[in-house]
């Protein structure tokens, strides 16, 4: 598979879980990539697969929170390969679980900073290139908490939402310079974060507990399904579309026809409404 052959990006959270998937399936697409994250052992080993299934891959491991940590992404990533066509932000945590007035300031911040802040940072370090090189493709992991209220996990939730919205808002900014920017929901994947989940128990609420457990029977959504509408996202395929929320698990994106496309472009689908009597 070479639909991306010629283009080089950035995958932050690409140590493992869904962000490594991501990377995976870029490359395997012949995206050329960077690797950005906070612990090198794990980007190591995620530069190792990609260069052993025929790809290219540098690293970066650093604090995605960190506005220096953006700019000097986009600079190494623009140095090894000459231009930055994609962005794919996957790096997040949890955060505390139980209810909202129990997180300290401290875990919220954190949470925030990672999650949202971190987000904000790439795009915006990332835009005046893309700008420049009229071209450009945002792919920004939101899910749990972005479509529906997720108790006990508020800090999260709000992260994620945000996210959405973000992505659609830049979308409108950006849509005169040819890039396009898109909110991913990977849907219920059972990574690190998941037993995190877990761990804390029914402090999560019993209902999110009985499903986590449930999850970690069945395995969870695959994430090379996130990974498969990343790839899809990232090419020529996905042309006319931007500003959507889009479900790896729930929306048949694999069977659009540019017409389909053209015609959700006109719309609000897959996009944050507040819902009235009227719709």
């Amino acid at each position: 598979m070479s639909g991306l052959a010629g283009r080089a990006g950035m995958v932050t959270g690409a140590g493992r879980g869904i962000g490594r998937a991501i990377a995976l399936a870029l490359a395997g697409a012949g995206a050329r990539l960077l690797l950005v994250s906070r612990t090198r052992s794990e980007l190591e080993e995620t530069e190792r697969m990609i260069r052993n299934a025929g790809g290219d891959a540098r690293i970066l491991a650093a604090d995605v929170s960190h506005e220096n940590t953006a700019r000097r992404a986009v600079e190494v990533c623009h140095e090894e390969f000459g231009t930055v066509d994609i962005l794919v932000t996957a790096a997040g945590i949890i955060g505390p679980i139980g209810p909202v007035e129990e997180a300290t300031v401290a875990d919220w911040r954190n949470t925030i900073d990672i999650n949202l802040t971190g987000t904000f940072l790439f795009i915006k370090a990332v835009l005046p290139v893309m700008k420049k090189q009229r071209r450009g493709k945002l792919l920004l992991l939101s899910g749990g908490g972005a479509s529906a209220g997720f108790p006990f996990h508020a800090a999260y939730a709000a992260a994620k939402v945000a996210i959405a919205r973000l992505a659609e808002t830049v979308a409108m900014e950006v849509k005169d310079d040819n890039i396009q920017v898109f909110a991913i929901a990977p849907g219920a994947v059972h990574t690190r974060m998941a037993e995190e989940m877990m761990a804390a128990g029914r402090r999560g609420g019993e209902l999110e507990y009985q499903r986590l457990v449930e999850q970690k029977k069945t395995g969870g959504v695959p994430p090379e399904k996130a990974a498969e509408l990343a790839v899809f996202l990232a090419s020529d395929a996905s042309a006319g579309l931007t500003g959507r929320l889009i479900s790896a698990v729930w929306d048949p994106w694999q069977s659009w026809s540019p017409e389909d496309i053209r015609r959700m472009g006109e719309g609000d689908i897959f996009q944050l409404r507040r819902v009235t009597e009227k719709n």
